[in-house]
């Protein structure tokens, strides 16, 4: 089945919060929306002008505040419309998980094979670097209940990205351990 493409919601739900330049959007991704989605620079402007065409963010050209001409989009009504729609509506399947490491790790079919233990290392690295980068992105942005409470959604996420790489490293642990013995 393919997947469904989110990126147009992903847009009008940043651009709702404020309007934006497709470079605030690129930083956006770079940033918060990078730690669970990524997407190419050039797939967010074809999005931009797909919306446009489509009346659900109109755009503005000048210049604001300095010499270099910018363009920033804003959203419309019916980008309003249908980004209530998608919020309300519920997905009644999983995702499925398009992870490399995991592709190559079944192509392995014996314990002993020497690529086994770089690999694994290799992830151990990778996994508790994102998680000290989680870590820190939670301390900064979540120090205190109050900015909790004024982003439930956005510390829901990070919560969940920490504990899905605590998880993870030590799964890679255990494996690291088992080929050990």
């Amino acid at each position: 089945m393919a997947q469904r493409n989110l990126l147009p919601f992903i847009l009008l739900g940043l651009i709702e919060q404020s309007p934006k330049t497709g470079y605030d959007l690129k930083k956006e991704f770079e940033t918060e929306i990078g730690e669970f989605w990524s997407v190419k620079h050039s797939q967010i402007y074809s999005e931009l002008k797909r919306l446009v065409a489509s009346e659900q963010i109109v755009s503005e050209t000048g210049y604001f505040g300095n010499k270099i001409e910018k363009t920033y989009y804003k959203i419309t009504n019916k980008g309003k419309e249908t980004l209530e729609t998608w919020k309300y509506s519920y997905d009644k399947q999983l995702v499925v998980n398009k992870d490399e490491f995991v592709l190559k790790l079944y192509f392995i079919k014996d314990k002993n094979d020497p690529r086994l233990k770089d690999l694994l290392n290799e992830q151990l690295l990778l996994h508790k670097n994102k998680l000290n980068h989680l870590n820190e992105r939670m301390k900064k942005l979540f120090s205190d209940t109050k900015e909790i409470d004024d982003n439930y959604g956005h510390y829901l996420i990070l919560d969940h990205a920490i504990r899905r790489e605590n998880e993870y490293a030590s799964w890679l642990e255990e494996a690291i351990g088992f080929l050990a013995k």
